[in-house]
């Protein structure tokens, strides 16, 4: 699975462009697993949405879902000295962007630079720069030596152009990892190895678009596949930091999946977050919950879509999300892949 993810992480797809990202995860499907089993098309949208055939049919059908997309920018002007704008595809902070380097898909690389400290009065040093004053440096002599207007351009940067961290996956320390698009590159490798597995019952499948800049996707991938329930596999801020205390933590590497109650885009149903953590203690895993109503994900559209779903979410704590270095530990990763396929067999038969 960590192999699985490693490959998924290297693959660059905003909200809004994440061919590149479908694309392997049809692939890994097609040489994986058994087409008499398994059926996967790409709907409308650009959503990948799949069935797969288990050992009975379910009193209640389980649809999975984890978004394709990971946060990045987007260009929106080009100065006449050859510097790029740049506008944030997703929730990314200011501070999580000045002198990081980024890559576009034709290959050039970038860094986001902007007014040099020793420029800056007294008031400009104290504060964080904004997004909107920053832009993006590729070393060219000119508007013209950067920018090509015309629109299938292949070699230089015109508007409208996507960009994405630079941030290698990496193993490190106590069994953690760090990489960017982790959010949520993670949970469709948890999916990718649900499908390579024997599942006790039929269940669907949804690797969603455009999750970052509104959970979009997902509401057409649920009209497409019409679950009686649906887990939302994610990755979830962790503020388990220096000098943050008690609940601020939101919640912590090592401790296991995590399942809220609610967040900004739900309150989730009350049966099955009772159960989930059920399923966790009988089968003698590790199980947290949020301490704080922090962040949203697909389950604000998929709950309220095609006339309502039973949704529950199970999240992989992570520190630094959407940045170039989010951060989360292996054994989390392994207790929720095992907590997502024993909680969708009982919720098959609920």
């Amino acid at each position: 699975m960590f192999d699985i993810l490693k490959e998924l992480c290297a693959v660059n797809g905003t909200s809004g462009d994440e061919k590149d990202v479908s694309d392997y995860i049809i692939k890994f499907i097609e040489e994986n697993c058994s087409t008499d089993n398994v059926v996967a098309q790409r709907d409308i949208m650009g959503n990948v949405v799949v069935f797969k055939k288990g050992k009975a049919a379910p009193s209640k059908s389980v649809m999975f879902a984890a978004h394709m997309d990971e946060v990045g920018f987007i260009i929106t002007d080009v100065t006449d000295e050859g510097f790029l704008k740049f506008a944030p595809v997703g929730g990314i902070a200011d501070s999580a962007v000045f002198g990081r380097k980024v890559i576009f898909k034709n290959g050039v690389v970038g860094v986001i630079g902007g007014k040099p400290v020793h420029l800056c009065d007294e008031k400009e040093k104290d504060k964080q720069p904004k997004i909107d004053d920053l832009y993006i440096d590729i070393g060219a002599l000119d508007k013209a030596d950067a920018c090509e207007e015309a629109p299938f351009a292949k070699n230089k940067i015109k508007r409208g152009d996507f960009c994405y961290f630079i941030g290698e996956y990496e193993e490190f320390g106590n069994g953690k990892i760090r990489s960017k698009a982790i959010d949520d590159r993670l949970g469709c490798a948890i999916m990718l190895e649900l499908l390579k597995s024997d599942l006790s019952y039929n269940c669907s499948f949804a690797f969603t678009v455009q999750e970052e800049i509104g959970c979009r996707g997902a509401g057409a991938a649920v009209y497409n596949l019409e679950p009686d329930i649906c887990i939302v596999l994610e990755a979830t801020t962790a503020c388990d930091i220096a000098e943050v205390k008690d609940s601020d933590k939101v919640c912590e590497l090592g401790k296991g999946a995590v399942v809220a109650f609610m967040d900004k885009g739900a309150i989730y149903d009350k049966e099955l977050y009772n159960i989930a953590f059920e399923t966790a203690r009988d089968n003698k895993l590790k199980c947290q919950t949020k301490t704080k109503i922090v962040g949203a994900n697909d389950s604000s559209t998929i709950h309220k879509a095609f006339g309502g779903v039973r949704t529950i979410s199970l999240s992989v704590p992570c520190r630094y999300l959407h940045t170039p270095s989010c951060m989360v530990d292996k054994d989390d990763i392994s207790q929720i892949r095992v907590l997502a396929e024993k909680l969708s067999e009982r919720l098959a038969v609920l």
